[in-house]
């Protein structure tokens, strides 16, 4: 009797994965309606991405669900592939080890996302045709533009988890960007960070209105015993016991 060898399973994840999780579409919007700044205060200061990925077009916002796609520098192979299975909303973050000198998305690929409701597009790497780009109206957020092209020869990964921006992200995550920088909140955490972006907004309003009402920061940021604490001094101390911060 011939014994016949059960086949090998492959522990290695497919170059491509479709079915992920997303977030509730209407918790996608109404986390949406925060700024990216508030989000990451509200949650901790948590999910900001690096400073280097800057909007195209500071005027364009976005939020939706992380899609993410690996690269290789100066190839947008995986991009492409991308761009083909990414659903209405979906926003693509897309790694290509910071490699800035390589345009890797310009306007003919904006204009194939934005037939298929792409939210957004944001990368470490380059892009072009920023003006072409801007009149799409798609929002594009990247490590740098550049004019340089790139080629189409290696596979990478389609939603895995991703290091991106100094953060980690994983595919469904929600993405918030605006003129400000880009943010990321976990799938499971978004109704939390609504709760919390909304009584950050609250209490800011709040605040404007008693400085409008001739409040001073010190005062409503309790500073008086921090600075003294600090040896605070000031040209008004020979006059003023509390040294123009006033009482306490």
């Amino acid at each position: 009797m011939t014994l016949t060898a059960p086949a090998a399973v492959s522990t290695k994840p497919p170059h491509v994965t479709t079915r992920i999780e997303r977030a509730d579409p209407d918790a996608i919007a109404r986390l949406g309606e925060f700024t990216a700044a508030t989000i990451h205060e509200a949650q901790g200061r948590r999910g900001a991405l690096s400073s280097r990925i800057k909007p195209i077009d500071r005027d364009r916002s976005f939020v939706g669900s992380a899609f993410t796609v690996v690269c290789a520098p100066r190839d947008n192979l995986m991009l492409q592939v991308a761009i083909h299975y990414a659903k209405p909303g979906d926003v693509l973050v897309v790694s290509a080890g910071e490699f800035t000198e390589a345009g890797m998305f310009g306007d003919v690929l904006g204009n194939a996302c934005k037939a298929k409701g792409i939210a957004a597009l944001v990368t470490d790497a380059g892009v072009r045709d920023t003006h072409e780009l801007r009149e799409l109206g798609l929002p594009v957020f990247s490590g740098s533009v550049s004019i340089k092209g790139t080629v189409k020869e290696t596979l990478g990964h389609i939603n895995q988890p991703l290091v991106f921006g100094d953060e980690i992200i994983y595919p469904g995550d929600v993405i918030k960007g605006d003129a400000d920088g880009v943010v990321v909140v976990r799938r499971t955490e978004v109704e939390e960070a609504i709760s919390l972006s909304a009584a950050r907004d609250a209490n800011e309003a709040r605040l404007i209105e008693l400085y409008k009402q001739g409040r001073t920061t010190i005062d409503l940021c309790n500073l008086h015993d921090v600075l003294r604490d600090k040896g605070i001094t000031t040209d008004l101390d020979s006059v003023d016991p509390d040294q123009g911060l006033g009482a306490r």
